[in-house]
């Protein structure tokens, strides 16, 4: 094999060893026995192609530690689902560069195709219980988004000052989210569905009063009302855009 070859391999290498290590650490903070299995399959998977890279390099390669903390910090904010999902859309994505040079290799294209398959089947056995109440999470931007730009630009335009709104928008989003995870806690309570009707009215409420401080954030920061509207109309934006790559990672939409 060429030099350009072994250099790919390397970083496959690296990246199987990354990922044995990240996976293993799910396993051990999972409390679900057979999420703790998934990840303890697929960790010794990655070990195991990891070796067999190994055959081409003759090296042995040190795991990626920033990725690790990175993803081990990502898992703990949003969740397992999203950061393994995402991992394997960068395996994907790193797949197809190296693409040419590994359909020329049988053995090689043989241990990819295999993993991703494996791989892949394994990821959709997972079961994360936060998503089971995306749709309280849903409801509680949606309703902020909407009640609470309406709310802020009259506010804007009738005091002109960032004070006044901010302290009127964070009385009148807190007052509606705590409305919101009311009428969710019923909602969910008239369903009878595997949701409990209390967390999905907690996520519901958390949800909502969390979009209300990052909409007002803008007013606390600056006295140009005007201003500080254009931002909050442009964070209301990018949640949403947020928000929905999220679940399409997520979800798989």
């Amino acid at each position: 094999m060429n030099g350009e070859i072994i250099q790919i391999i390397e970083k496959m290498q690296k990246n199987e060893i990354t990922e044995h290590y990240i996976y293993k650490k799910l396993s051990q903070w999972e409390k679900s026995e057979k999420n703790k299995r998934v990840f303890e399959e697929i960790s010794n998977d990655e070990l195991k192609h990891y070796n067999e890279l190994k055959r081409y390099t003759l090296k042995d390669i040190k795991p990626g530690r920033i990725k690790i903390f990175i993803t081990l910090l990502l898992t703990k904010l949003l969740g397992f689902t999203f950061t393994t999902k995402l991992m394997e859309k960068g395996e994907d994505k790193a797949i197809e560069e190296y693409q040419n040079i590994i359909l020329s290799n049988f053995e090689l294209r043989n241990i990819i195709e295999e993993e991703k398959k494996h791989e892949q089947a394994l990821l959709e056995i997972l079961d994360e219980e936060r998503l089971n109440y995306v749709g309280s999470m849903v409801l509680g931007l949606s309703d902020a988004l909407v009640e609470l730009t309406g709310t802020l630009t009259g506010l804007t335009f009738a005091f002109q000052n960032t004070k006044m709104i901010s302290l009127s928008g964070l009385i009148t989003g807190i007052a509606a989210a705590l409305s919101m995870a009311g009428s969710e806690y019923l909602s969910t309570k008239a369903e009878e569905s595997s949701r409990n009707p209390l967390k999905s009215a907690i996520i519901t409420g958390i949800t909502y009063i969390l979009t209300v401080f990052i909409l007002i954030l803008p007013y606390l920061f600056t006295d140009k009302y005007i201003f500080a509207l254009i931002l909050a109309l442009i964070f209301s934006i990018l949640l949403v855009l947020i928000f929905n790559y999220y679940i399409s990672v997520a979800k798989n939409w």
